[in-house]
This record gives C-alpha cells, sequence and structure tokens, in this order.
C-alpha cells in the first residue's frame, strides 16, 4: 500500500445490525470495504427490551480482527440511549432500548415542571417519547441509577471498553435534550430544574478529539499492532452521515434512511422558534460548527417489520411487485407514534387505510407501496416544512444510506418533492466516519472538502421529478382532513 493512503476502521452499529467497515483514503482516493457485519437483536426480558451490548462489543472486537492493520479506529451509532458504570467503571446492566415502553406518559411530568415551549427554547430537540432525558426521568427511581457513577451513550461506552478512557461526543450528545445548540455545551439550567445530574456524563469531545488509545488486551485480542489511535467521529450516526453527503454549496436538502429516515437541512444556527417546536423539528449538531436540522420520520422500519411478519419474503421480488401496484391509492401518517412498537405491522397499516377511509392495501406488494408512497410524502412534508421554517431554500434532495438502493422509494420522493434526487453513497455513517478520522490525519480539508472527494469517488445515481404534482397534494389532503 501506497505511504500515501491510510485505513481507518469505522465502526458502524446500527438499530439492527453493526459493521466494520474499512477506508482506505488517499490525495485523491477513497475506498470503502466492509471487514464484517453481526446482527444487532435486542432482548425482552421481564423488566423490558434491552440492548445485547456485549454481543455488540464481541462484534466490534471480530471486526477489528477482520480489518487487519488500522491507522485509526472510529465508532458511531444510534442516538439517545446509554450504559450505566459504577464507580468502578463496571457496566451496571444491559443498556435499556428506546423502544422499551418506560417513556410512556414520562413527557408530560416533564412539562408540568418545564414546559414544551420552553424547554424546546433551551435546547432546541423534537418531542420524541423515548430522547435521554425522558429516559433518565423515567429511570429516576431505579435502583440501576441510584448506583451509577457514570453514563455513557453507547459509541462512547465502545470507545471506553476499547480504551479505558471516557467521554461524551458532542454530536451525538445534542440527540440527549441536555445541550444548548447556541452554546453547544450542556443546558445546566434545564437538568438542574429536572434533578438531572449533568455529573454523571463525561466531559465533551468534538469530532476530530482523540478518545484514546486501544488498550494492550484489545490489541492482543485483535491481533492489531499499536498505538493505534480511536479517534472521536461524528458518533452519532446521523451526523457521520450528513457529513458524507456530497452536495455543493448550501441550497441542499438530506435524507439519511434506513430504519428511520432523518430529513432536513444543513444550518449554520439552529431554528427555535414556537412554529418549528410545533412541527416537531430537532436542532442537532454537526461538523464544524454546522446544525442537523431536521425531522424524524419512521423510515424503512415500517417495511422491514412488515419483511419481518411475511417470512423474510424476496425483498427485490416484492419490490418489483410493488412497483406495478397504482401509485398513491392508499397513504399512512409514516411520522405516526402508533408505529412505533414492533409487531404487527401489517395490520396495522390495513387499520389506519381503514380507519381513514382508503382502499385497504391486502397483498404484500399492495401494503410495500403503501409504506413507499407514503414515506416519499412524508420526505416531501418534511423538506417543504425544514425550507419554510428556516427560510432556506434548497434546489437538489441528496439520499444517503440503505434506502438509496430502493430504487422506487428513490423515484418516488423526486416526484412527490418536484426537486432532483441524487442517491448515494449507500455507507454514508461510515464513510462520514473515515472523512472525520482522515481530516484528523491531515489527508482531507474541511467539509466540503471530503463532500467533493466523495463525488468524484462514490456511485451516484440521480432521479428526476416526473409526473403530476398535484397528485401529491390531494394524497396529502386525505391524511390532513382526518
Amino acid at each position: 500500500m501506497s505511504a500515501a493512503v491510510k485505513s481507518y476502521a469505522a465502526v458502524d452499529l446500527g438499530a439492527s445490525s453493526g459493521r466494520v467497515m474499512v477506508g482506505r483514503v488517499g490525495p485523491d482516493s477513497l475506498e470503502l470495504e466492509e471487514a464484517h457485519r453481526f446482527p444487532n437483536r435486542p432482548v425482552r426480558v421481564p423488566e423490558g427490551l434491552r440492548w445485547d451490548v456485549l454481543a455488540l462489543y464481541a462484534g466490534v472486537l471480530d471486526g477489528l480482527r477482520a480489518a487487519g492493520r488500522v491507522d485509526s479506529v472510529g465508532i458511531d451509532s444510534w442516538a439517545v440511549d446509554y450504559g450505566l458504570l459504577d464507580a468502578d467503571g463496571a457496566l451496571l446492566g444491559n443498556p435499556v432500548h428506546y423502544r422499551d415502553s418506560r417513556t410512556e406518559g414520562v413527557a408530560e411530568k416533564v412539562w408540568a415542571t418545564v414546559p414544551a415551549q420552553e424547554l424546546y427554547a433551551a435546547t432546541g430537540s423534537q418531542y420524541a417519547p423515548f430522547n435521554t432525558l425522558y429516559q433518565l426521568t423515567a429511570a429516576r427511581s431505579s435502583a440501576q441509577l441510584a448506583h451509577a457513577k457514570r453514563l455513557l451513550l453507547i459509541p462512547d461506552l465502545m470507545a471506553y471498553w476499547l480504551t479505558g478512557e471516557q467521554g461524551t461526543e458532542l454530536t451525538n450528545a445534542s440527540t440527549t435534550q441536555l445541550i444548548d445548540p447556541r452554546t453547544r455545551d450542556w443546558a445546566d439550567g434545564i437538568a438542574a430544574r429536572l434533578g438531572i445530574d449533568l455529573g454523571l456524563f463525561a466531559p465533551l469531545r468534538q469530532p476530530g478529539d482523540l478518545a484514546g488509545l486501544l488498550r494492550d488486551e484489545v490489541l492482543e485480542e485483535t491481533g492489531l499492532t499499536g498505538p493505534v489511535p480511536v479517534t472521536a467521529v461524528g458518533s452519532h450516526d446521523t451526523a457521520s452521515a450528513v457529513a458524507a453527503v456530497p452536495a455543493e454549496g448550501e441550497r441542499f436538502a438530506y435524507i439519511c434512511t434506513g430504519t428511520w429516515s432523518l430529513a432536513g437541512l444543513e444550518l449554520g444556527a439552529p431554528v427555535l422558534t414556537e412554529e418549528s417546536r410545533a412541527a416537531n423539528f430537532t436542532n442537532e449538531l454537526g461538523l464544524d460548527g454546522t446544525v442537523r436540522y431536521l425531522r424524524n420520520i419512521m423510515g424503512l422500519w415500517l417495511l422491514q417489520e412488515c419483511v419481518r411478519a411475511w417470512g423474510e419474503p424476496d425483498l427485490g421480488a416484492l419490490l418489483l411487485e410493488a412497483s406495478k401496484v397504482p401509485a398513491l391509492r392508499s397513504v399512512v401518517d409514516a411520522g405516526d407514534a402508533a408505529f412505533l412498537a414492533p409487531g404487527r405491522m401489517p395490520e396495522r397499516i390495513a387499520e389506519a387505510c381503514r380507519a381513514s377511509g382508503q382502499p385497504v392495501p391486502g397483498s404484500p406488494a399492495e401494503i410495500t407501496r403503501c409504506i413507499l408512497d407514503s414515506l416519499a410524502l412524508a420526505h416531501r412534508r418534511a423538506i417543504a416544512q425544514a425550507q419554510r421554517l428556516a427560510d432556506h431554500p434548497v434546489d437538489v434532495v441528496h439520499i444517503v444510506g440503505g434506502g438509496t438502493r430502493n430504487a422506487l422509494l428513490c423515484q418516488s420522493t423526486a416526484d412527490a418533492c418536484g426537486l432532483p434526487v441524487v442517491a448515494g453513497p449507500t455507507e454514508a455513517a461510515a464513510l462520514g466516519n473515515v472523512l472525520v478520522q482522515a481530516r484528523t490525519h491531515g489527508l482531507v480539508g474541511d467539509l466540503a472538502d471530503g463532500r467533493r472527494l466523495l463525488t468524484r469517488t462514490q456511485p451516484l445515481t440521480r432521479y428526476r421529478p416526473r409526473g403530476d404534482a398535484a397528485r401529491w397534494d390531494k394524497a396529502e389532503a386525505r391524511l390532513t382532513r382526518r
């Protein structure tokens, strides 16, 4: 390998699977390959739904062993969830899954102390029942929290086990609803009023900071030769994915697709208006002082759950059949919290269509078409509202993540938004993770420079809007008049 090319391990943990990718970066090259992929299977125990975090860590170690020689390691994962450590640094229990029911009704208790409007004005965080703030409130009387001396978000927990060093990376911390997006620091006043001890959190880290060196035991187990630094990246996977949006200039929207769809804009400052709160947009922190102004949409979770219920049919064949179903026959609100919990997804989608007086999809192809049309409609709604609320017009929509493989979803989104769609890269979170590591080592310049490198090196697919935009207006009206 050329001395000018360096290798970086990107540990990318998603809600349904984890992977260790190896990025090789040179002056004008960026290649990514998968070293190891492993499932992420939550476990339901008597006390609720939990992450099998030890299995995840074992997968990380297996992936580092498969990766071979690397110059650095970076870790990103889903947001909001955390592990609690005791005074000796030992994990007190498997982290609670954000889909666990413990936060039901908790938000109303929080708002009784800090009204929702005030909470948004201070933190810019959307309402989501599983935000870390609500999880900590729900856990207030638990024995585990009473014995905890440290709280580490999931990627920071993995970094701690790899290095022995503790920190809290900023982009992921901004999803806790405990960060002020204006100061990019803790919202001390909010935490104090709610009785949340910010001393539980390790010191904040910025993307690009050194998070530590792989411990000797880790080097021995993985076969790596030290020293190998762990570099803090945009450890919220969406922060890494947005860093890998191959955009030019500022007039773009993005949709990070996967289990969730995160649709929004990249801004220079948060939008903290009451209208923004009512529309449930969040202000999460990104690289280089940016704000990820976006809305969470249920995403491909809807289809994943249906596919699971149908016994895992061939997805390619299912999408082909769905493409033959007439568009916009039936749609549901893809942001509805009624779809958050697992189980019975085909029946729940059919019930939602029946309740709104629309034709009830029956076959897997019809339900799949309903889901993809509904996601495209939700993408349209979020991007239109974001432009208006932020006074930030866009000319193109970038889709990154797993949804880039779904041509029907990409084309439907272009049709719904009436804007060209650029799809790719698929492994955006891993690429953004790699770019931050490469930048730390001087191989890539600023955010714009990294995006230019992606445009030159990654396959991208372009979709032009087609059809009559009025059809989407009519479909939207079916949902809003309920």
